[in-house]
Parts: C-alpha cells; sequence; structure tokens
C-alpha cells in the first residue's frame, strides 16, 4: 500500500476521482474525504445516480443529444422550428446556446470535430445522419456553430461541401466568438448575438 494513504479503498476512491478531466489527486483526495465525512445515505445516492448515468442515458435518434428518451425534449417540442439545424460539436454546446434563449430550432450533436492530430476523422462523427436529414427535404437552414480554431473550420468547410447539393442556406455563427474560443465558454450575450447575427457560409470563407 502507497504510504501516503492510510487506507487501501481511500486510494482506490482517489485513483478513480483523479481519473477524472480537470482533477488533480489533491483534488479528488479532498473529494474522497467529503464523501467519506458525509452520511452513508448520499455516498449510495451518488454512487445510484453515476451507474443510472451510465447505464440508462439515452442519446437523441433525431439529434444526438443526451436525453431520457428516444426523443430529447428540443426534438420533441413542436413549437421548435424544425427547419432550422444548428451543428454543435457536444452536447455542452446545445445548453450554452439554449441558455441564451436566442435560438428557436433545433440541433444537431457531432459528437466531435475532424482533428487529424487526434485521430478523429468524418467517419467517427455524426455527419451521415445530419446529411440524411437535410436531404428530407424537411430542412431549410444549417447553422454552423463549431469552435472557431483551424479543426473547426476544416469541419465546418467539410460540412459545407457536403451539404452545398441540397440548396439549403448554410450559414455560420458571426465572429463575435473570439478566434480559438470554445463555444461552452462564450458569455451568453456574445454567444447569443453570434446566433442572430449569423452569416452565410459562403460568404464566410471569401473574406
Amino acid at each position: 500500500m502507497n504510504r501516503q494513504y492510510p487506507s487501501v479503498l481511500l486510494e482506490n476512491a482517489v485513483n478513480e476521482l483523479a481519473a477524472l478531466p480537470g482533477v488533480g489527486r489533491k483534488t479528488a483526495l479532498r473529494l474522497a474525504l467529503y464523501i467519506l465525512r458525509r452520511d452513508p445515505d448520499y455516498a449510495e445516492r451518488l454512487s445510484l445516480s453515476l451507474r443510472a448515468l451510465r447505464r440508462d442515458i439515452h442519446y437523441c435518434r433525431e439529434c444526438h443529444n443526451i436525453c431520457d428518451t428516444d426523443i430529447c425534449s428540443i426534438c420533441g417540442n413542436p413549437s421548435r422550428d424544425h427547419s432550422t439545424v444548428c451543428v454543435v460539436e457536444n452536447v455542452k454546446e446545445v445548453m450554452a446556446i439554449e441558455n441564451t434563449a436566442q435560438f428557436h430550432g433545433v440541433y444537431h450533436v457531432l459528437g466531435g470535430i475532424i482533428s487529424p492530430v487526434e485521430g478523429i476523422g468524418p467517419a467517427d462523427l455524426e455527419i451521415g445522419s445530419l446529411v440524411g436529414r437535410v436531404a428530407s427535404g424537411d430542412v431549410k437552414e444549417v447553422i454552423l456553430a463549431l469552435r472557431t480554431t483551424m479543426e473547426g473550420d476544416t469541419t465546418n468547410f467539410f460540412l459545407y461541401r457536403k451539404l452545398e447539393p441540397y440548396n439549403i442556406t448554410i450559414s455560420v455563427i458571426a465572429r463575435g466568438i473570439s478566434v480559438g474560443d470554445e463555444i461552452e465558454y462564450a458569455d451568453e450575450i456574445t454567444l447569443g448575438r453570434s446566433i442572430i447575427n449569423r452569416i452565410c457560409f459562403n460568404d464566410s470563407i471569401k473574406t
């Protein structure tokens, strides 16, 4: 046993918590000791919620957002504009844009962006299902709301080439978001304005 820890059980808990992104060993130890100090029912509830999260979570069959049923509450809402689809990298961007209360369409979660360095190609993303949604004829506009990095721009261009034949409006969020920024960290006002002031993608690649 590592002499740093008085208990193998504590060490095991620290190891698991430290595997979480952004959690170092000191923070993991602090969390483990906090859980240990709490009522035993708290640890049981935490364990059950994590098990249910991993076992019972669903991904919307329309947009691939996380939900509790086959269709998420956004796709299942008839008051949303289903002809306007906002393409985002992951679920965190959906939450960020929804917090602005400026977008009333629906989403498509790619599950990442094209990044050869990380070994992520088009086949690893939910691009085929996006093309399928557009090909159905119900979509009039696709808004590309990916991070403003080289990888994000590469993914935007790839999607543009895939969707261009379908004669729909393809737009990109306005550059109120600084180059290199990730969507989830933008403040709600800036992000909301970027959605509202979106521009035609074809115009963006000419500038």
